[in-house]
């Protein structure tokens, strides 16, 4: 049952897998990660390849080359069992792919590992995973916005994620987030990001290490009158991030984000009440006859109103 579903879910996000293949980061990344199977299996080079088995054929892998692909194996599916996008499993495939692929050639031969070795350190340097670029309503900040942003009304609910460009965590959370902020962005709730890897004076600020061993990024911080009421994940004592995953439901429901959007709702109401009766007192100071006989025969044709598809 659980192949099949894991099936279901591949080619269901087939069409969006394709799309990534096609850019340069991941056409890379899968010649990275095939790279030791290309040369076991190479005619003409495979015959020159030392080797373990009985049989001596160079050509196939020995038990030793196949017990390391098992246990990259189980370490995928270990890892990936805390992934929540597409873009996480595919990544946690690419990096341990790698490790297994340095290990597979240095046993194979020192010079092929070292060539290997130095083309990923290559790969890093100049090949950076593609930033999300989709829709979304979220607001950047920078060190001299961030303050003035979230104190400017008091009736605007902020939730802040605090990120860093080169975090692959905060990579993957990226359209988690640009989803969350189409889906609940109002005017009384606000999305917004900042990048304190760029901004160290904002990390130090609100408390938000950047070091990749306190494991706090991305930190989402929900912010009510400019105060701080919540944020995940939490910190402990020794400034370490508690462990915490971020799906979509999670957050959801950490972050009371329907009960917040509906309390918004209503702000977005009251403030369109006020607005008309201050557009109607305008026009009554002028004409306060007329405009009220137009206002009553307008009001017997009126038509129920309906409702957007938001609200709905």
């Amino acid at each position: 049952m659980g192949l099949i579903t894991g099936l279901c879910t591949f080619l269901y996000h087939l069409p969006q897998i394709y799309k990534w293949l096609l850019k340069p980061y991941y056409i890379a990344s899968v010649f990275m990660t095939v790279a030791f199977l290309l040369v076991r299996k190479a005619p003409g080079l495979c015959e020159y390849l030392a080797t373990q088995r009985e049989d001596g054929n160079s050509c196939d892998f020995d038990w030793r080359e196949l017990e390391i692909l098992m246990f990259l194996g189980a370490i995928v599916m270990m890892k990936n069992r805390r992934a929540i996008t597409m873009e996480q499993h595919i990544g946690n495939l690419f990096l341990f792919s790698k490790v297994a692929n340095v290990i597979l050639f240095f046993r194979l031969d020192i010079r092929l590992g070292i060539l290997y070795l130095a083309l990923c350190v290559a790969f890093v340097m100049t090949c950076k995973p593609p930033l999300y670029m989709g829709p979304e309503y979220i607001k950047y900040f920078s060190d001299k916005t961030i303050d003035e942003e979230l104190q400017r009304d008091s009736r605007v609910t902020w939730i802040v994620e605090f990120y860093a460009n080169w975090s692959s965590d905060c990579q993957s959370f990226a359209p988690v987030f640009a989803d969350l902020s189409l889906k609940y962005n109002c005017a009384g709730l606000r999305f917004g990001k900042v990048d304190i890897g760029r901004y160290g004076e904002v990390s130090e600020s609100y408390r938000v290490s950047t070091s990749p061993l306190a494991k706090q990024l991305p930190s989402l911080v929900l912010f009510q009158e400019g105060r701080e009421l919540m944020r995940r994940p939490m910190v402990d004592s020794k400034a370490r991030a508690v462990s915490w995953t971020f799906s979509e439901e999670n957050i959801i429901r950490e972050f009371n984000l329907n009960e917040l959007f509906q309390k918004s709702k209503k702000l977005n109401k009251s403030r369109g009440l006020k607005e008309e009766e201050e557009e109607e007192e305008e026009k009554s100071g002028v004409q306060p006859e007329e405009v009220s006989d137009e206002l009553h025969s307008e009001s017997n044709n009126l038509e129920p109103p309906t409702e957007s598809k938001k609200d709905q």
